[in-house]
């Protein structure tokens, strides 16, 4: 079965409604955007961290159109040292190659190791988008069923607010 078959038998498993846009593989957020022109949500960037010992990842979940400094993230996560996590590590925890890292992930993370800190603009989204763990497609979701997905995963959570102005 495919990731993105995982994906979508998960939602329809907990009865989430989803849409999903097939698209050429778009490995960065700044060539998925002629493809997401048309799709009304708020579309992501997520970012894959591990702590400085190594024992510790996170995913960070942001607006696409959000820049992000590691340092200044470092001092909102309160997690100490964080650097980007390796292919392997990726693969390790989320089943996940590059260019694919996406929430969905965590259905492949069998220990709820990961944590994700969500931004807190997010919640004024109606809908949110996601590759569906391979980069070849856009899922959209409603926010409230993005958190029931969250809530069926075990993954512990907490939103966060990335920019001073929130």
């Amino acid at each position: 079965m495919s990731k993105r078959a995982e994906v979508t038998c998960y939602l329809n498993d907990l009865n989430i409604p989803f849409d999903l846009y097939e698209h050429p593989p778009v490995p960065t957020v700044e060539e998925a955007l002629s493809y997401w022109k048309n799709i009304d949500s708020a579309h992501c960037k997520n970012l894959f961290f591990r702590n400085h010992k190594g024992n510790r990842h996170y995913l960070v979940i942001l607006d696409h159109r959000r820049q992000l400094n590691i340092r200044d993230l470092e001092q909102k996560l309160k997690q100490g040292k964080i650097s980007f996590a390796s292919p392997k590590r990726m693969e390790r925890y989320l089943g996940l190659s590059a260019g694919s890292v996406s929430p969905f992930g965590i259905i492949n993370d069998h220990d709820n190791h990961v944590h994700l800190f969500i931004d807190a603009a997010l919640h004024s989204a109606e809908s949110i988008s996601f590759h569906p763990n391979e980069n070849n497609a856009t899922l959209v979701i409603s926010f409230a069923s993005f958190l029931r997905f969250l809530e069926s995963s075990g993954n512990s959570y907490e939103f966060i607010a990335l920019y001073e102005e929130e």
